[in-house]
């Protein structure tokens, strides 16, 4: 979906209520288009809280896991429980995708990402994991309750 935003309150847009559409502008508007995979029902409520969407953010990360997996699941096979080696490997690839992620967002001056969503895919005969994190970087733009804590943290919306 793609949204318009404005960076700043400007002449352009300080008396033109809610347009319905971009073709309602008013000449001179300074926002910008972005993408998003917020529904038009959670854009609302992102907005309604005081967070400006900034636009989607991604970070992906592809691990080899071959010799690791064929070695572990040789000696391991026979018996139960978890392969702590290779549940290791999928986290350090998740943390590599989702450091990525913020990165994008830390580019965008967003204060977190919200809408995540971590795919993992295996490739090349399960020999490589394809992890990929897909999400929406806000800004805090109000005041109240739902400011975001400084420095690092997550941005929580709480529900009604």
């Amino acid at each position: 979906m793609v949204f318009l935003i404005t960076d700043d309150e400007s002449e352009a847009t300080k008396d033109m209520g809610d347009p319905r559409s971009a073709m309602d502008l008013k000449p001179g508007y300074r926002g910008r288009a972005f993408t998003s995979d917020l529904t038009g029902q959670e854009f609302w409520l992102v907005v309604d809280k005081g967070f400006q969407p900034m636009g989607l953010v991604m970070g992906n990360c592809i691990y080899s896991m071959g010799t690791v997996k064929n070695w572990l699941v040789g000696i391991k096979s026979g018996f139960q429980g978890e392969l702590k080696e290779y549940s290791q490997l999928m986290y350090q690839a998740r943390e590599l995708a989702l450091s990525r992620l913020q990165f994008e967002a830390d580019q965008l001056g967003a204060d977190g990402v919200i809408g995540v969503d971590i795919k993992v895919e295996y490739l090349h005969n399960s020999e490589w994991m394809e992890v990929t994190a897909v999400g929406t970087a806000v800004r805090y733009v109000g005041s109240g309750q739902n400011m975001p804590p400084t420095g690092m943290g997550r941005v929580t919306i709480p529900a009604g």
